[in-house]
């Protein structure tokens, strides 16, 4: 059958390149139409699990053609029903009574026929109204017979399209579908859901705090293949006339499901993966509750794998990729390229907000455009050619507790779309997630004897460092790493916190941070290191460099000008009355250099992984792992006397390299006069509020918005970095610098004292006065 429809959708397709526009719409419907009503007629007869993948189809009005949603509803509704003699056999088996004994009244039409049961409704002995739901004669080994194809099926596919390998999502049916032929295990099932959902939630953080607004229907018997329930009046979610009728809200019933269904996974961890519009009623009185039914597929999920799929939901919302990554890791998700801006286009595809039915068309077409992108991207990571690429699969490993989770997501957005409503996921099921991961994260020092990272204590000054970190707490401090050299020895490397407010993974010296401004430093380092090797030039021109830089009247602007923070922006004509006087970047300039470079002296001593350390008796730069200078990223030189014990960046020992930093000496017509900037490098004066300001010509660094900031003290040999992962006023990073600076016995730069002037990147990080 998949042979001859997919045969039929070759022919029209070659055949409508030969009519007009106006006929095309008429004969793809046609062909939507025939071919919808073959599959249709096919899985009726086949019966098992192909009737529940009809169903799971017909939700899909998202990503269908509207014929194939029109015809395979018919599947919500009822299959033909099961002879009554059948059913009467089942029941009195099962329970062991004539139906006589157990039913005051048994309604022989049923009222639902589905692919693994139909129900009946009754009046017990006892007046109570029930419905019975009997499991269709012989239909276990049906649904496993099916599984068993659809495996041989999926195998055949992988291998001939690996990049189409849905086994981790067979190997998942394999193992919970024969689940739902155990009707005690439903009854147990729907009983811990409707428990879950009924109480109050009460994770730490708070942010859900009362029961989801839902109705289940209590459980009065069960066997193994009859199941009785409690009868609730109801609509059924495709009767579009009576939800009109009763006034129903369609979108607060979607979102109240979505709800109801964001608290089983992310709180409860035990959910129902069949979520398709035959599973939900509508309760006919206001406020027209949903009714939730059929517990057979019922996944439970670890804490574990709550959290992850938590952080994933979450590092989606926020458009955190280190974050994304670090979720698919804990959840066994593995892949063969590292790609996270595709990796979070593709995560983000799972909970984007829903589509109406008559938007199909343009969702399908997006998402497809999406996937051509993200294929055209892995094609030029993997430098492969485009049949290579269509049968490479980027996943090494899929877990398969993350199966039903995305088939859930799926169902609900296809729910959606068939009622017509548009769903914002993001909204609904943050509040769940974020109790959840925020709950069971271990908050602060208090309580988490790691909150400090468990690394080796290098000095009296780092020991007292990490208690005024313990005294800030996690209130001030969400993660943050301290690095300091004095004398060209290490005196502080310590981390602590967690990597951010949805990763509760610990923070550990070389955990990436997100950080502002402060990379300005490496930046520059690199255009002196392109300077010093004769790749660039302090007094050339950018636009020489880069010529559109030179559009709106930059063309004036030097590489110094940049380098000294006078200029970027758009500069307007001279006397326009619409900016300065005079222009940004027009000032006179006049740079000296030296006359005759002398020769660069051999490097001495320092291991292969030198950072910018340096001693009192010269420089050493930035270096590459394997120890050379060709090529290294150069961006600062942080102590010493000049007088060229190490490894230089200029030709005369390392002293021109502070100068030009600095901007004084033979670059002291580089800067702009009385700037608080050197040449790529905020200079650092001290005392201030303490009497006079005493300037200095060896303090320089670059803070950062935020709070981050690294400086080096090249008189009193010290080098420190500070990075934070939370946005602040930059209180806590110039407690650390203060406490440090005075342990030390080393003057405070005035822009980490409490009264100082603040550099241009600091003006955000004022703090009042601890």
């Amino acid at each position: 059958m998949a042979l001859f429809i997919y045969f039929d959708y070759k022919a029209v397709q070659k055949r409508v390149k030969w009519v007009g526009a106006g006929k095309k719409d008429a004969i793809w419907t046609k062909t939507h139409e025939r071919n919808a009503r073959r599959v249709l007629n096919l899985m009726i007869e086949l019966e098992g699990l192909w009737v529940k993948m009809g169903q799971y189809l017909s939700t899909r009005a998202d990503v269908l053609p509207e014929p194939y949603i029109n015809v395979l509803k018919q599947l919500q509704d009822s299959l033909p029903p099961r002879p009554l003699e059948e059913v009467r056999g089942t029941i009195e088996k099962e329970l062991g009574k004539p139906m006589n004994d157990l039913f005051a009244n048994f309604v022989l039409d049923p009222l639902a026929t589905a692919s693994i049961a139909q129900v009946h409704r009754a009046t017990l002995v006892d007046g109570r109204e029930v419905v019975v739901k009997i499991q269709h004669d012989g239909i276990k080994d049906i649904i496993l017979e099916d599984l068993k194809n659809a495996k041989s099926l999926v195998e055949w596919i992988a291998w001939a399209e690996p990049q189409y390998n849905f086994n981790p999502m067979i190997d998942e049916w394999c193992k919970e579908a024969p689940k739902e032929l155990d009707f005690n295990h439903e009854a147990e099932n729907t009983k811990a859901v409707s428990s879950n959902l009924s109480r109050k939630t009460n994770c730490e953080s708070g942010a859900v705090s009362s029961a989801v607004d839902v109705l289940i229907p209590e459980v009065i018997q069960s066997t193994d293949k009859v199941l009785i329930l409690q009868y609730m009046d109801g609509i059924r979610l495709n009767d579009n006339d009576s939800l009109e009728a009763y006034g129903v809200d369609k979108q607060r019933l979607v979102e109240e499901i979505t709800r109801a269904y964001a608290h089983q996974i992310y709180v409860d961890g035990f959910f129902n993966g069949d979520p398709h519009p035959g599973n939900f009623l509508v309760s006919k009185e206001p406020p027209h509750k949903p009714i939730l039914l059929d517990f057979g597929l019922t996944k439970r999920i670890s804490q574990s794998m709550r959290q992850a799929l938590a952080k994933m939901f979450l590092s989606c919302a926020e458009g955190d990729h280190v974050a994304l990554l670090s979720a698919f890791a804990e959840m066994g998700l593995k892949l063969r390229v590292d790609m996270p801006e595709q990796a979070m286009e593709i995560a983000t595809v799972f909970f984007r907000q829903s589509t109406t039915a008559n938007e199909a068309k343009e969702n399908i077409k997006t998402l497809n455009d999406q996937r051509e992108r993200n294929v055209k991207a892995l094609q030029e990571k993997m430098k492969m050619n485009k049949k290579e690429v269509q049968r490479f699969n980027p996943v090494d490993a899929f877990p398969g507790d993350a199966i039903i989770f995305m088939r859930v997501l799926n169902l609900l957005r296809g729910l959606s779309a068939s009622l017509n409503v548009r769903i914002v996921y993001l909204d609904i099921m943050r509040p769940f997630a974020e109790s959840t991961l925020l709950g069971s994260m271990t908050r602060g020092p208090t309580a988490n004897s790691q909150w400090i990272y468990d690394s080796p204590v290098n000095s009296e000054v780092e020991s007292k460092l990490r208690n005024l970190l313990l005294e800030l707490g996690s209130n001030k401090i969400l993660g943050i790493q301290v690095c300091a050299y004095k004398d060209g020895k290490v005196i502080i490397d310590t981390a602590a916190g967690t990597l951010g407010k949805y990763d509760p993974r610990p923070v550990q010296p070389d955990s990436l941070f997100p950080v502002f401004s402060v990379t300005k430093g490496i930046t520059a380092g690199m255009v002196h290191w392109l300077v010093d090797k004769g790749k660039l030039k302090y007094e050339e021109t950018v636009a020489n460099i880069w010529p559109k830089f030179g559009t709106n009247k930059k063309e004036l602007i030097k590489v110094h000008h940049l380098l000294n923070h006078t200029s970027g922006g758009a500069i307007p004509p001279p006397h326009s009355g619409g900016g300065s006087e005079p222009p940004l970047g027009s000032h006179v300039h006049t740079p000296k250099f030296p006359t005759m470079p002398s020769k660069k002296k051999k490097k001495k001593g320092g291991s292969k992984n030198d950072v910018g350390v340096a001693d009192k008796d010269g420089y050493t730069q930035l270096r590459t792992s394997d120890g050379s200078d060709e090529g290294s990223t150069v961006s600062a030189v942080v102590a010493g006397n000049g007088s060229g014990s190490g490894s230089s960046m200029f030709v005369d020992g390392g002293a021109k390299m502070l100068d030009a930093f600095m901007g004084v000496g033979d670059f002291s017509g580089m800067i702009h006069p009385n700037g608080k900037f050197g040449l790529g490098f905020r200079r650092y004066g001290y005392g201030a509020g303490a009497g006079e300001k005493v300037a200095t010509k060896t303090t320089f660094g670059h803070s950062g918005m935020g709070g981050s900031t690294g400086f080096c003290d090249v008189e009193h040999g010290l080098a420190m970095a500070v990075t934070v992962n939370k946005m602040s006023l930059g209180g806590v990073t110039r407690r650390v610098v203060r406490l440090v600076c005075e342990e030390l016995g080393v003057p405070v730069p005035d822009e980490f004292s409490v009264a100082g002037d603040k550099g241009p990147d600091m003006v955000l990080n004022l703090a009042p006065p601890e």
